[in-house]
């Protein structure tokens, strides 16, 4: 049912999520941005600094990682919370600005490394789930982008669930539950 990943393919994907994020959430209220699903889910600001914070210490240094170092040298543990800690204080705007230079100065320097098929099946030490390969990580970094786009939208959404009556019928987005916490 999926496809084969291709390289320029996901770096293109890559490429566009700070548009796609930009393009969503700039000019919103606060009241827009600091809503999200109830409990401990997140709201848009914070699924921004989840994705600043992915980009300074999650897939590009890992890939550096599995290419110097193999399977020897385990990740660093992500700390998926980090982002209230360490960006809390700033707005949208400057999370979007951060976002999108980082993301630009990583795919710059993923593209320098080159890769080969080679490359892409070398290993890697994650220290949840074990031996991965670049490959299987690069595909996650798509798909985790994705996901947050899809989350990004869904929380908007559900801004206005109790506003469009009969339409919760046919608008599923606002119907669907957040993921649960692991």
């Amino acid at each position: 049912m999926g496809i084969k990943f291709n390289l320029e393919e996901a770096i293109s994907i890559l490429a566009k999520t700070p548009d796609v994020l930009s393009g969503l959430l700039t000019g919103l209220s606060e009241n827009w941005l600091e809503r999200n699903e109830g409990g401990k889910t997140w709201n848009p600001k914070q699924v921004l600094g989840h994705l600043v914070f992915g980009e300074e210490t999650d897939w590009l240094p890992r890939t550096k990682i599995i290419l110097e170092h193999g399977t020897e040298k385990e990740f660093t543990p992500f700390d998926r919370f980090a982002q209230d800690r360490l960006f809390g204080d700033k707005s949208t705007e400057e999370l979007l600005r951060l976002f999108t230079k980082k993301r630009k100065r990583n795919l710059e320097e993923l593209k320098a490394l080159n890769l080969t098929d080679f490359d892409l099946q070398k290993k890697g030490l994650h220290p949840e789930l074990g031996e991965i390969t670049l490959q299987q990580m690069l595909s996650a970094w798509v798909v985790h982008d994705l996901g947050h786009i899809v989350q990004v939208n869904r929380v908007l959404a559900k801004n206005y669930s109790e506003e469009i009556g009969p339409w919760e019928k046919y608008l599923t987005i606002v119907r669907s539950d957040p993921p649960k916490e692991k």
